[in-house]
């Protein structure tokens, strides 16, 4: 019986099936990876809202902490959303007729609440309590970024599991003293791995406990 396929066809066959190992390797690592590309991420991607808040023109021009605005930050787990009674505190008075706050005077007018659209918004089997960080020395920039240089807000980094996780294996490297925690200026000293130990210790900060699955999935 003549020979249906020539020689050639053995390395045909050997290519097809090295391109297909490839092909599917290439289709797994690009599924295991796209959680952190920044098409999924949205880091650095200024997200539309109802008025063009400006964090740098509060914080860095006028010089309000955060805490004005987050009320809730220090108690609660959430940090809270101002209230349109937060804003005319001040735009009853300056900026009263500026076009670009007539969804501000609106929501106050009607007793109606703005609705922002959220920047760091988890999954739901996630818990994260911003409180018992501010009270353990992890400053706001450390997770926001430089909120306060953001004309416009967006998201300074990934919240993948792995990010959270260079914190929780090493506290030392990124705990502060808590009077610092909302200053967007503060810089980390130059023995800060040997200051964070002691900060570490001064604070209670269970280490032992901060890898486990419950911390952060209950």
């Amino acid at each position: 019986m003549a020979q249906i396929f020539p020689r050639s066809a053995n390395w045909a066959s050997k290519a097809s099936i090295v391109a297909g190992l490839v092909a599917i390797g290439s289709i797994m690592g690009i599924l295991l990876n796209i959680n952190r590309t920044y098409f999924v991420t949205k880091e650095n991607v200024p997200l539309e809202q109802p008025v063009p808040f400006s964090h740098k023109h509060h914080v860095t021009g006028m010089g309000l902490d955060c805490r004005y605005c987050h009320t809730t930050v220090e108690e609660s787990s959430f940090a809270g959303i101002p209230p349109t009674e937060t804003c005319m505190t001040c735009h009853s008075q300056i900026w009263s007729e500026a076009a670009m706050l007539e969804p501000v005077r609106a929501s106050f007018r009607d007793n109606t609440a703005l609705e922002w659209n959220r920047v760091y918004d988890l999954p739901d089997f996630v818990y994260f309590n911003h409180s018992i960080h501010v009270d353990k020395g992890i400053g706001c920039q450390t997770c926001h970024g430089q909120v306060d240089q953001m004309p416009l807000t967006w998201k300074a980094s990934s919240l993948n599991m792995e990010w959270c996780l260079e914190c929780h294996r090493q506290p030392e490297q990124y705990i502060r003293p808590r009077e610092q925690v909302f200053n967007m200026t503060w810089q980390p000293p130059p023995d800060q791995e040997t200051q964070g130990r002691q900060l570490v210790e001064e604070y209670q900060v269970k280490t032992s406990q901060l890898t486990d699955c419950s911390i952060c999935h209950r």
